[in-house]
C-alpha cells in the first residue's frame, strides 16, 4: 500500500516536472490543441497560493502586499488610496502570463524566450517572429472571448511614412500607423482607403539631464525654455489639430493644463540668461533622438534639425545630432544616461495626469537627472485623492515648479492618424495607441497585414515602454483590466471585477474561471501574482526582463521593494 501511494506521487511529481519542462519553442508558440492534457486531475494537487509583503511601506512604494486568496481570486494591499489603480493595471505591461514560463524563461536576461516568445491567454498568439522582417500571429481557436475574425496577422515595419503609404496603396498591406503629415489629404482623397485620427493625447519635449552640466544651472534650462520657437515646429512639421503645448499633460485629460502657462519664446531675454549662467557665447552639446516615428512626432529628423538651427541662431549652441538606435536610446532615457540635450515623446496609457507627471516627475523618475521634492510632494498629495476638484491644487502648484525647475521644454501635442483599407471591418483607433487587431476583418481574407514605424525592441511588455514593442504584446497577453476597443475606459478583462475597500487602499479581484494560456495552461491566480512580483521585488531571481527597468512599474507604483 505504502509502495504503490510512493508510486502515484511518483508519477505525480513526475509529470508536473515535464510540463514546466515543456515551454513554446524559442520563435514559436504551438497551438493551445499541440500540449499534451495533463494525466492528473486539478483536484490531485493542492492550489498552493503564491503572496509576497513588504515589511512595511516605508520602503517608497504603492504595495504592501500581492496575494493569491484562492485559486480564483488576486488581492492587492496598497499603502495608500490609488483612485487611478484601475487605470494602471489595464496597462499592457500587465499583461499575465503562466508562473510557469516566467520561471522557465529565467524572467528574461540575454537569450531568454521570454524576451522573444510571449504565453499570454489573448484572441491571438505568436507563430513566429522574423528578426528584421515580420512577425506573425495566429488565431487562437481556445480563446476564452469572442474569438478573432481573421486567421493570421502579419505584422510589419518601416521608419519612411512614404513607403507605409505606398504598400497601402499597392495593396501589399492593409493598414499603416502614423501616416505622414502631409499624406492625410491623400488618403482622404482615395476611395479605396480609410483616414482614422487619433486624438493629441501625447506630448514631444526636449529633454535635458540635471546631473551633467551646463545643465545643472537653471538658468541654462530656462534659456532653452525661452529660446525655442515651438509654434514654428508645430506649423512646420505637424498636422492640422495639433497645437504647442503649454504643458506637459495634453489638456483634454483632467487637471492636464492648470497653473501658469509655458514661457513665451523670448530671444533677446534666452541670451540674456545664458549670459548670467556664464556661457555669453554658447557651447557645445548634443541633441540625440532615436529616428522612429510616434503619434507625437512623425518627422523627428526634420524637427530635431529645426531644433539644431534655432539653438545657434538664438542662443549660439552648437547641438550636434545624434541618430541613436531605438531600444538603446529609450534605455538610456530611461535611466537618466543622456548627457545632452534629447528629443523624445509619450503617448498615454490611461487619461489620468499620474500617467504623464509621476511617470515623468514622481519620485523613481530618471530621465531628468534628480528629482525635484516640491515637485514630487505635491503629485504624491493629488495621486491619493478621488475627487478631481480635490486634486488641482496640487496639479497647479506641480506645473508651475515644473515650469519653474525646467527639466524639459514641452513641444507639442500632434495629431495622427491611422490608415486602412476601404473594405477593412472593425478598424479601430485608439488616443492610447493600442488599436487591437482581434474585430478586424477583410472580406475574403485569412490574413491582415498591418504597417507600423519600427521593429519591437523585445516582446517582453512588463520591461518595455516603446509603443512598438507593446503593440504585439496587446494582441498576445491580457491584464486583469483593459480598455474598451478604441476609447480611454477600463474594463474587467481576465477579472470579473476587482472591488476596493472603502478607503480604497484594498483592490480584491475575481478571475475569470477556465481561462487558458497559449500553452494549455489554465489560468489562476498565482499567475497574476507572479506576473506582478517578478516587476516589484527587486530582489527576485526573475526581475531581470530585457533592460532590468521595468519602466511601466517603478514609474507608476513609485518604487520597488527591496531595491538595491
Amino acid at each position: 500500500m505504502k509502495r504503490s501511494m510512493f508510486l502515484l506521487i511518483s508519477l505525480v511529481v513526475l509529470t508536473s516536472m515535464i510540463l514546466v519542462a515543456c515551454g513554446p519553442a524559442a520563435t514559436t508558440v504551438a497551438p493551445a490543441t499541440a500540449v499534451p492534457p495533463t494525466a492528473v486531475p486539478p483536484t490531485a494537487v493542492p492550489f498552493q497560493p503564491l503572496s509576497l509583503a513588504a515589511p512595511d511601506c516605508s520602503y517608497g512604494g504603492e504595495f504592501s502586499k500581492i496575494e493569491a486568496v484562492d485559486q480564483n481570486t488576486v488581492k492587492f494591499t496598497l499603502c495608500y488610496p490609488d483612485p487611478a489603480f484601475l487605470s494602471k493595471i489595464a496597462l499592457a505591461s500587465f499583461g499575465v502570463q503562466p508562473a510557469a514560463w516566467l520561471q522557465q524563461t529565467g524572467g528574461g536576461g540575454t537569450g531568454s524566450e521570454l524576451l522573444t516568445n510571449p504565453v499570454g491567454t489573448g484572441p491571438y498568439l505568436l507563430t513566429q517572429w522574423q528578426k528584421g522582417q515580420e512577425l506573425d500571429l495566429a488565431r487562437f481557436d481556445d480563446y476564452w472571448g469572442t474569438k478573432a475574425l481573421t486567421k493570421t496577422v502579419v505584422l510589419r515595419w518601416s521608419t519612411e511614412s512614404a513607403q507605409r503609404l505606398q504598400e497601402l496603396q499597392a495593396g501589399t498591406v492593409d493598414a499603416i500607423d502614423n501616416v505622414g503629415p502631409a499624406d492625410f489629404a491623400t488618403v482622404q482623397a482615395d476611395p479605396n482607403l480609410q483616414l482614422l485620427n487619433r486624438d493629441p493625447m501625447n506630448i514631444l519635449y526636449i529633454g535635458m539631464n540635471n546631473t551633467y552640466p551646463p545643465f545643472d544651472k537653471v538658468e541654462v534650462r530656462q534659456a532653452i525654455a525661452m529660446g525655442i520657437d515651438r509654434a514654428r515646429i508645430v506649423n512646420n512639421f505637424y498636422p492640422a489639430g495639433s497645437s504647442v503645448a503649454d504643458y506637459f499633460t495634453p489638456c483634454m485629460i483632467t487637471n492636464g493644463c492648470v497653473g501658469d502657462k509655458w514661457y513665451d519664446f523670448d530671444p533677446v531675454a534666452a541670451k540674456a540668461l545664458l549670459a548670467q549662467a556664464g556661457f555669453p557665447n554658447g557651447f557645445e552639446t548634443e541633441l540625440a533622438y532615436r529616428d522612429v516615428v510616434r503619434p507625437y512626432v512623425s518627422q523627428v529628423g526634420n524637427v530635431a534639425q529645426d531644433i539644431q538651427a534655432q539653438l545657434k541662431a538664438n542662443l549660439n549652441i552648437d547641438a550636434k545630432i545624434v541618430v541613436m538606435e531605438s531600444g538603446a536610446f529609450i534605455d538610456a532615457s530611461n535611466k537618466g544616461e543622456l548627457k545632452g540635450l534629447h528629443l523624445l515623446g509619450w503617448t498615454a496609457d490611461y487619461p489620468d495626469q499620474t500617467n504623464f507627471l509621476d511617470v515623468f516627475f514622481g519620485a523613481s523618475a530618471k530621465t531628468f537627472g534628480n528629482t525635484w521634492p516640491d515637485i514630487v510632494d505635491a503629485l504624491k498629495q493629488a495621486a491619493t485623492l478621488v475627487d478631481p476638484a480635490a486634486r488641482e491644487p496640487f496639479y497647479v502648484t506641480a506645473d508651475n515648479l515644473i515650469k519653474e525647475h525646467v527639466p524639459m521644454v514641452p513641444v507639442a501635442h500632434g495629431v495622427s492618424a491611422l490608415a486602412y483599407k476601404a473594405s477593412a471591418q472593425g478598424a479601430n483607433v485608439s488616443a492610447l495607441s493600442d488599436e487591437v487587431f482581434a474585430p478586424v476583418n477583410i472580406s475574403g481574407q485569412d490574413t491582415f497585414v498591418f504597417m507600423q514605424g519600427a521593429e519591437p525592441i523585445s516582446l517582453y511588455g512588463a520591461d518595455e515602454s516603446d509603443g512598438e514593442s507593446l503593440r504585439p504584446y496587446i494582441q498576445i497577453t491580457e491584464g486583469l483590466y483593459g480598455f474598451v476597443t478604441g476609447t480611454t475606459e477600463v474594463t474587467p478583462v481576465l477579472a470579473t471585477e476587482c472591488t476596493p475597500n472603502a478607503d480604497v487602499t484594498e483592490w480584491t479581484c475575481a478571475l475569470r474561471q477556465n481561462v487558458k494560456f497559449h500553452d494549455g495552461s489554465t489560468l489562476t491566480a498565482n499567475d497574476v501574482v507572479e506576473t506582478f512580483i517578478v516587476q516589484w521585488d527587486s530582489s527576485n531571481p526573475l526581475h531581470t526582463g530585457n533592460t532590468g527597468e521595468f519602466y511601466y512599474f517603478s514609474s507608476l507604483f513609485a518604487a520597488f521593494l527591496n531595491a538595491p
